[in-house]
């Protein structure tokens, strides 16, 4: 890790510090969330732009509103290194305090699900983690919104087809899908195992391990010998800009490797110099400073004095991903508070509050996200959605929106979803049923 990233992570554990010790006393006034961090590490250089916007945009929520509905918010990180065992411990050490778990890894996710639903305590696992955790008949604790990597697969096959000319054109051509080897990076091979029974290519998986993630080719000597016609990268941190490098080093069309949502950072792209230029990946939030939203962060947060990101960083599309969970978070505990009438909540107001999320275009212009990313709606079954995502492309020097939004296949992957979701109850054996009532609203 670089000297100024490992300095700047030790001014924001002291304002982190200091924001929690200067925090009113009276625990009626405020409410906790705790956030899973990744600051050091191979996986630094995503895990920092993230959590940079989602502290800033709470910073922004308490400066600009004095919080939700008068109510502070105490933002803390729990620092993982992207490792399981640590995002446990953390979980443990918050349990207690916090109204809704944030893994920010899948494998956290993963651990963190069976004790959650004994503990009632939701987790937001934002567009990662477990797909089957969609459906809310038998994960009411756990919400995945908006989208899942199931959802962004079968994107990702139908931007492949785009291409292509259509559906059809499919038929003997080669998808690549490079990919952490790790809970993370296997999640989209069951959907497209099945997509590519049912359309007729071919899928070749390239699994790439943590310690190889800088270290990637004799991986690539495999890409050369079987020449996919698209690669998907279902890669995080160090794994993003290595791959880029090397699909140039290699030769192979830039405009043909699309990574997930993850694999979509400014310095993932910025890796690869000009030759980058073309490079694509999925998204559901917009990069950019142009939103009032983040004008609010830069006034009311970043120029005085309260953030530790470089304003030039402010705004670039990691940092934006980190501002959108925030949102979802600050909007749930408005809901919560609307529904209960109540303006400190609980975990099980937090639960229902996120169970009831409905963020239409008139809400996303309320709060300053026009165009920042599109309508979210979670229901009592549905604890994702399914939205739409879209084709970023790098143009050299920022990302920008390649084509209109893209339906995920829900007739594929929903009932994928609820099977697994099944499956995983009858394996895990005494899983609770449950009881949690249904919002009529829903």
């Amino acid at each position: 890790m670089k000297t100024s990233s490992i300095i700047r992570s030790v001014a924001v554990g002291a304002l982190l510090a200091a924001g929690a010790i200067s925090a009113p006393a009276n625990a009626q006034e405020t409410i906790y969330f705790s956030n899973n961090a990744y600051r050091t590490g191979p996986f630094s250089g995503s895990g920092i732009p993230i959590g940079d916007g989602m502290r800033d945009y709470i910073s922004m929520i308490n400066e600009r509103d004095g919080g939700v509905n008068g109510v502070k918010i105490i933002y803390e990180e729990c620092e993982t290194g992207y490792d399981t065992k640590k995002s446990i411990e953390c979980y443990e050490q918050v349990k207690s305090k916090t109204i809704v778990y944030s893994p920010w890894s899948t494998g956290a996710t993963l651990a963190a699900i069976p004790r959650a639903h004994v503990d009632k305590l939701p987790i937001l696992s934002m567009a990662y983690g477990l797909s089957a955790s969609a459906d809310g008949t038998n994960f009411p604790w756990v919400f995945i919104p908006p989208l899942t990597y199931w959802d962004g697969a079968s994107v990702m096959v139908k931007h492949m087809a785009a291409e292509l000319g259509g559906m059809d054109k499919l038929k003997g051509k080669k998808l690549g899908l490079i990919h952490l080897d790790a809970p993370f990076g296997k999640e989209p091979i069951p959907v497209l195992e099945n997509l590519a029974k049912k359309y007729g290519f071919e899928l070749k998986l390239y699994p790439v391990a943590a310690a190889d993630m800088q270290n990637q080719g004799s991986l690539w000597l495999s890409i050369r010998r079987d020449r996919p016609d698209f690669l998907y990268n279902q890669g995080w941190g160090a794994m993003n800009p290595t791959a880029v490098k090397e699909a140039i080093k290699n030769n192979f069309p830039i405009n043909k490797l699309v990574g997930v949502w993850w694999a979509g950072g400014d310095d993932d792209a910025r890796a690869g110099g000009a030759e980058a230029k073309g490079y694509r990946s999925l998204n559901f939030n917009a990069a950019g400073q142009n939103f009032p939203v983040i004008q609010d962060i830069l006034k009311h947060v970043v120029e005085k004095g309260k953030s530790t990101t470089p304003k030039e960083k402010v705004g670039e599309n990691l940092y934006n991903r980190g501002v959108y969970n925030s949102m979802l978070v600050v909007e749930a505990i408005r809901t919560a508070q609307k529904l209960t009438g109540k303006k400190v909540i609980t975990p099980e107001d937090m639960r229902r509050g996120l169970e009831n999320l409905n963020i239409d275009e008139a809400r996303l212009k309320e709060i300053g996200m026009a165009g920042f990313a599109s309508p979210v709606k979670v229901s009592c079954t549905d604890h994702s959605g399914h939205h739409k995502a879209y084709v970023a492309e790098w143009d050299g020097t920022k990302w920008t929106q390649k084509g209109d939004w893209i339906e995920p296949m829900k007739d594929e992957v929903r009932p994928l979803i609820e099977a697994n979701a099944k499956d995983y109850v009858e394996k895990a054996g005494n899983w609770p049923k449950r009881t949690e009532p249904c919002e009529k609203s829903s």
